[in-house]
């Protein structure tokens, strides 16, 4: 019952002390491997009432997950997008690049752009993408033209010195406008204390923010946002955007994927499948996405006001 519980309703931990709603939100998929185990144990005391209690949590792990992880990912959107973080430890960024060209993406968002690597990347990818801007680690390329191009500040009060993560540009379409965010949410640690995520969490706050007084209506963010969509701790910007709609595309750490930090969100238009590609010199795995710009379903008009949500 515990189990089905949690799955049901995560917030039922409390994020503090420690930030744990936050990280059994974001290992929230994982807590069905309690199901076999519970399941084994109720076979081997040959208990009915056992088993039956197992199969509650299974039922309320497919009700959860079982759409986004066993459903096909829906490849019917007319543009593929790619968001990457190449890691600041890549050794092969020119073999990272080569990745982003064979990918088919149309937008490509990199994180951890160093300035020994960013020549490479520029030179790599330049004939495929003509449309390209850098601000500090993050950076966009498109294949159509990019206006209005700027840096977002999603820097937290904690973090002192240069620091810039954030990057807004207007991708001029066939469609139309969409408004582009690339952005690198600060990482959080594991310790002792628990979680610490607060630097996130703040970061978050702030892009949640600039969404909101986005005047181009047809919003797609993609960026590495140390958070999976689950994570109560990115709440103010989730409440803005949409998330794919079916595909898993867990994307960290590349050895052996447990969540997807690496996130292509939306607003007005629809993200109909996520998937995470091979593994490239990074930690982190490449992630496509593909996005009708052209369905009205699901669409979101930018909201006129919002809140965040209690932890």
């Amino acid at each position: 019952m515990v189990i089905a519980a949690l799955l049901a309703e995560p917030r039922l931990v409390p994020n503090t002390p420690g930030r744990l709603g936050s990280l059994l939100e974001t290992l929230l998929p994982w807590l069905g491997l309690a199901v076999p185990v519970l399941l084994c144990a109720g076979l081997l005391r040959k208990s009915p009432l056992a088993v039956a209690a197992a199969l509650l949590p299974a039922l309320v792990w497919g009700v959860r997950f079982g759409g986004p992880l066993l459903t096909a990912t829906d490849d019917s959107g007319g543009l593929i997008v790619l968001q990457h973080n190449v890691s600041d430890e890549n050794t092969d960024p020119a073999g990272t690049a080569a990745a982003v060209n064979r990918s088919g993406a149309r937008i490509v968002a990199l994180e951890e752009l160093t300035p020994q690597a960013l020549p490479v990347y520029e030179e790599a990818l330049a004939s495929r993408f003509p449309h390209h801007r850098v601000s500090g680690t993050v950076g966009l390329w498109s294949a159509f033209p990019l206006t209005d191009v700027r840096p977002v500040d999603i820097r937290p009060d904690g973090i002192a010195g240069e620091w810039n993560r954030g990057l807004r540009a207007t991708a001029r379409t066939p469609d139309g406008d969409l408004a582009v965010f690339v952005v690198h949410l600060p990482s959080i640690r594991l310790g002792a204390t628990g979680l610490r995520s607060g630097l996130r969490d703040e970061s978050a706050a702030l892009l949640a923010t600039a969404v909101h007084e986005e005047p181009v209506p047809r919003v797609l963010l993609l960026g590495d946002l140390n958070s999976t969509v689950d994570d109560r701790g990115i709440a103010p910007l989730r409440t803005r955007l949409d998330a794919p709609g079916s595909g898993v595309g867990f994307s960290w750490p590349a050895a052996f994927p447990v969540a997807r930090i690496d996130q292509i969100l939306a607003r007005s238009v629809r993200v109909t499948g996520i998937r995470a590609l091979p593994a490239t010199g990074s930690d982190h795995l490449p992630v496509t996405a593909y996005v009708d710009l052209r369905s009205e379903a699901g669409r979101r008009a930018p909201s006129t006001a919002w809140s965040d949500p209690a932890p």
